[in-house]
């Protein structure tokens, strides 16, 4: 019974540069508008670029996490004796301070221990995948995955020197022109659920698949191999042709050489079907929220599901031949199936892929 049990959403909560709590995030994706500005968290003075989306008033990352799982678990109706039995399980960015902060949320909200998962730019999907086997195998009927990063200056620094922020202080997903990727402020947390014990559900998490590369430690396959795989793998978990996926909330960054691999694995994957499925990445509306961006990304493709709109990809100044997609443009568009996928990759060339359907 267990491994064919359903795995449901039931409870969101996001803060990123949109504003905080998931409302505020899918007005902000389909409002349009970037959230980058001029950083003032830290000096930005030897750096080539001054441009994040950060929130202008923040707290520390343990009492912003906190946060994030009181509200998920308050929207799904976990009560502490629902948390009792439950995962928890914390994607943020690795370091000596992790297993204390790890701790710390736990035993904050309820919750016996903690798996950490410090894998970049897949962490939070990484972990989401894990949480929702956890319950199909049925060692849990629930879990809650959290995840947090906020912008500061170490690894602004990193991203600058590697140059890989973007110069024009704006991402540009698929797009000709194109510089590089920004970063972000994301505390996001979920609750997932075994279907027949949710009682709010909000969308169900139908499949998902991770692969590598191992091609070049920073530069993806450019073939997109391995993240093909990964689409290959949630699309057969979910018993979902490539036809009936309706959106891509893609990882493109906004950089040159990830954004065609992408495009490439998308054609790979989905085969002709490519061709006319929607596709954006929030992420230029949003900023990369490195080990957070994942979940950020999660809740934004859910809710946009939810609300039958699915959000523009901002920064776009014409097409790019090495990335021939259904990029949509100008104006959110319609739902046109309740299935869609959402896609991470991260250095060392490990990918993920996460398909949803609406509840």
């Amino acid at each position: 019974m267990a491994e064919r049990a359903g795995v449901q959403l039931t409870g969101v909560y996001a803060t990123s540069a949109l504003g905080r709590g998931a409302e505020a995030q899918i007005a902000g994706v389909l409002a349009g508008i970037p959230a980058f500005r001029p950083v003032r968290r830290f000096d930005t003075g030897p750096c080539r670029v001054d441009a994040a989306a950060t929130l202008p008033e923040v707290g520390d990352l343990a009492d912003e996490l906190a946060e994030a799982v009181e509200a998920a678990c308050g929207a799904a109706g976990l009560d502490a004796g629902r948390r009792a039995g439950a995962a928890l399980l914390l994607a943020v960015h690795g370091g000596a301070a992790v297993p204390a902060l790890g701790a710390d949320l736990a035993a904050a909200t309820g919750f016996r221990g903690v798996r950490t998962y410090t894998t970049a730019c897949v962490s939070a999907t990484s972990a989401v995948a894990d949480a929702a086997a956890l319950i199909r195998r049925g060692d849990v009927d629930r879990a809650v995955v959290a995840a947090g990063y906020l912008v500061e200056p170490d690894q602004y620094a990193l991203f600058d020197t590697g140059r890989a922020l973007a110069t024009d202080a704006a991402v540009r997903p698929f797009s000709a022109g194109r510089t590089g990727l920004l970063l972000g402020d994301g505390v996001a947390a979920v609750v997932l659920e075994r279907a027949d014990v949710a009682r709010r559900p909000v969308a169900d998490l139908l499949g998902w698949g991770r692969a590598g590369d191992a091609f070049h430690p920073c530069r993806p396959e450019p073939t997109g191999r391995g993240l093909a795989r990964a689409v290959a793998a949630a699309l057969r978990r979910a018993a979902l042709t490539p036809e009936a996926i309706g959106y891509v909330n893609a990882n493109a960054t906004g950089t040159g050489y990830s954004d065609a691999a992408e495009a490439a694995a998308l054609r790979t994957a989905l085969g002709p079907a490519a061709a006319r499925t929607p596709v954006s990445s929030t992420k230029a509306l949003h900023g990369h929220a490195l080990e957070a961006s994942g979940l950020l990304e999660l809740v934004v493709t859910v809710l946009a599901l939810r609300h039958g709109k699915l959000p523009v990809n901002a920064g776009w100044l014409g097409p790019d031949p090495d990335c021939p997609l259904d990029v949509i443009r100008d104006a959110p568009r319609p739902a046109a199936t309740p299935y869609a996928l959402t896609l991470n990759a991260a250095f060392g060339g490990a990918n993920t892929a996460l398909l949803v359907g609406a509840a």
